[in-house]
């Protein structure tokens, strides 16, 4: 105890005494570092690597890591969006549009795939039009690059279909769940799917992707310990907790992170509440000093006194909802092991003050500059330029080879290994590039925006508010707002019901209207005149006013008929309410096992067989400098079962396993009543009230 706050005041002290103050000048030098450091790491791979997935930057070639599909490509695409060079964005969106489609007989990693390919596929669609993209009729709710999007998730898809609706940790792209696939994963590979999947529902009208990486998370929750920890493994098929270590770093950390960004993303305060409930267990059991340490996920006893690079993501996510002061001391600890070594190791344990053993690599990670980044905007202290700083030093000094930026093999003599991820394009360059450049359009508060106007009404892009994924892959939260009916997207207590507590009468109502939806939506995206109407923000004010008046007066129609249809159900409602308090009190179920069957992604009569699947330890575990992409041997005869993803999800639907109280969301809708339209408020007196 008495280590701890001595060697965390004595760190204050020297960090605190010797801040520099940078002018905007001087801030601006140094985004045209990181600039110039970005352009020399991504010619690199273009000219020596391109089109494998990774560079080799030692030895100045590639080679492919997570799936052979030229990820490094893929993962930068939103990076060159953002530091505005937008030639080369359009020029490497035409080569990746030309694409048909991901199918391909290899093994993947369903996590890894979602947050780099998924992620960076819906992050440079929504950023086409800022880019200058020819677009299509429909954007945002149409596109190349979000048919790419769709077409990989749906081979992901398949690894959700087991017992308690969490995903395996690989698939295969072309014949799915590989055979004597692990049914272990890790917490962060079960629960780091709603951000991707929710976008991808929201732009295209299926409730598919949303609901099924809802399903997941709502799964971990549900086998949480009493104590509210989760652990660090765990059998997709029968809920059991196979690695019972409970922390914020590897293996578990984008769950967390999911649950906070969701809320901001999607507005759920379900996701809210979650958090703020593994928040609390984590402060009371996890959190030691101002560091995050591994514990029993049952007793909450520590079982490793170690800080893990990947726990610098936390100071970040706190940040998100105003904890600022909790953050900062963390930061400071982080900070002050990069300090100590140039670099942070993946493991460092706290009471020796020495890198793990094995553990002393760093891989150009970016958690530590993105803590950095959401603090820096939310208080503008000089002191988190400063940590940016260092950071830059060391990457410049010790990481820079003659064709781009290598991995550290070990932070006590900078050895370098002979590999360059591909989120350090994704990551670490654009959250060091972001902090360097306050007047980012990444940056802008919602003074500035676009109205797209498209056939459900008007919504606005490139107004500020983005959410990163986990790879630093921005999404644009208003343009999830452009390509369905706002009923549908915030459903009222009537569609909330029969979302989430289904009985027989009820499934049949609303798979009817989900239908009709669906009919909808196919008609208005294969309308050749649906030309998007992009109107500026500025141009608004110059609106007449019986127009606006005219829109009000439809709003109040609506508004008039939906009161009807609540107060005529609300006693049903009640009643729903209280059979779903019964459900959540009762037991845990136990699952079983499945039948040993081979699912398929597609109509083929062969199945093959699989080389063996990665062990469970290295699940998640992007450390691991491996080669991930795997094939199939020759073919033999096999039992197999066609996967049908509209069959999971009406499962999903029925079972109902994991069912949770709507109050929060109820009264959530309730307290956010619908004021005048936009467009009648911005035309009358120009601003936001």
């Amino acid at each position: 105890m008495i280590f701890f706050k001595t060697t965390l005041l004595f760190g204050l002290l020297i960090l605190v005494s010797g801040v520099r103050e940078y002018q905007k000048k001087d801030v601006i030098t140094l985004r045209e570092e990181v600039r110039s450091m970005f352009d020399h790491a991504y010619s690199s791979y273009l000219s020596y690597a391109y089109p494998y997935d990774e560079l080799r930057s030692l030895s100045c070639d590639g080679f492919d890591t997570w799936g052979s599909f030229s990820l490094t490509l893929i993962d930068a695409l939103d990076t060159l969006a953002v530091m505005g060079n937008f030639s080369e964005f359009r020029r490497v969106a035409e080569i990746i549009s030309e694409r048909e489609n991901f199918e391909a007989n290899i093994n993947v990693s369903v996590f890894e795939t979602n947050i780099r390919v998924v992620g960076g596929l819906l992050s440079a669609h929504l950023l086409s039009r800022k880019a200058g993209v020819p677009l299509e009729p429909g954007w945002p709710c149409n596109g190349p690059l979000l048919r790419l999007a769709e077409d990989m998730a749906k081979r992901l898809l398949v690894a959700f279909d087991t017992p308690t609706g969490m995903p395996y940790g690989t698939v295969n792209l072309k014949y799915g769940v590989p055979e004597g696939e692990t049914s272990i994963t890790c917490t962060a590979g079960i629960g780091t799917f709603l951000l991707e999947f929710g976008t991808l529902s929201r732009l295209t009208g299926d409730p598919l992707y949303e609901e099924v990486a809802m399903n997941a998370l709502k799964a971990l929750n549900h086998y949480k310990s009493n104590i509210g920890l989760v652990g660090n493994h765990i059998d997709v098929l029968t809920g059991h907790w196979t690695a019972q270590d409970s922390g914020i770093g590897a293996g578990v950390d984008s769950y967390f992170e999911y649950l906070a960004k969701g809320t901001l993303l999607f507005q759920d305060p379900w996701l809210a509440a979650m958090f703020h409930e593994h928040k609390a267990a984590i402060e009371k059991y996890i959190r030691r000093e101002d560091w995050h340490l591994w514990v029993s996920m049952t007793k909450g006893q520590v079982t490793l006194p170690v800080f893990q690079s990947l726990d610098a993501y936390w100071p970040g996510v706190l940040s998100l909802f105003g904890e600022i002061e909790d953050a900062m001391k963390s930061l400071h600890n982080y900070h002050r092991v990069w300090k100590q070594f140039g670099f942070t190791p993946e493991f460092y344990n706290i009471p020796q003050g020495e890198a793990g053993t094995n553990r002393e690599s760093y891989p150009l990670r970016p958690e530590l500059i993105e803590s950095v980044m959401y603090l820096y905007r939310a208080t503008g202290d000089p002191y988190l330029i400063q940590v940016g700083v260092d950071i830059l030093r060391s990457l410049q000094h010790s990481a820079k080879t003659k064709c781009g930026y290598a991995t550290i093999n070990d932070v006590r003599d900078h050895r370098k290994a002979d590999r360059m991820e591909s989120f350090f394009l994704a990551e670490t360059t654009k959250y060091l590039y972001l902090l360097f450049d306050p007047d980012n359009f990444i940056h802008n508060n919602g003074q500035q925006g676009d109205v797209i106007k498209t056939q459900w009404g008007h919504c606005i892009v490139d107004s500020g508010g983005y959410v990163f994924n986990t790879e630093a892959h921005p999404i644009d939260p208003g343009a999830l707002y452009c390509c369905r009916r706002i009923q549908n997207m915030l459903p009222d207590k009537i569609s909330m019901s029969y979302k989430f507590f289904t009985t027989n009468d009820q499934n049949e109502d609303y798979s009817a209207e989900e239908d009709t939806i669906r009919k909808e939506d196919s008609i208005h995206k294969n309308d050749t005149n649906n030309i998007v109407e992009i109107v500026k923000l500025s141009q608004l004010r110059h609106k007449p006013v019986d127009e606006a008046k005219s829109e009000k007066d439809k709003n109040d129609e609506t508004l008039l008929v939906q009161e009807n249809i609540s107060e005529s159900l609300s006693k049903s409602e009640d009643e729903i309410n209280k059979n779903v308090t019964s459900h959540s009190e009762s037991a845990k179920m136990q699952v079983m096992a499945p039948p040993n069957v081979i699912y398929k992604a597609d109509d083929s009569e062969i199945t093959d067989t699989f080389e063996a699947s990665i062990t469970p330890n290295d699940q998640c575990d992007s450390a691991a400098v491996q080669n991930n992409t795997k094939y199939f041997k020759k073919p033999i005869g096999s039992r197999t079962t066609r996967f049908e993803s509209q069959i999971m999800l009406e499962n999903i639907r029925k079972r109902n396993m994991y069912p949770t109280n709507t109050t929060a969301r109820s009264m959530y809708q309730t307290l956010s009543c619908q004021s005048q339209p936009f467009l009648q408020r911005i035309s009358i007196i120009g601003e936001f009230f």
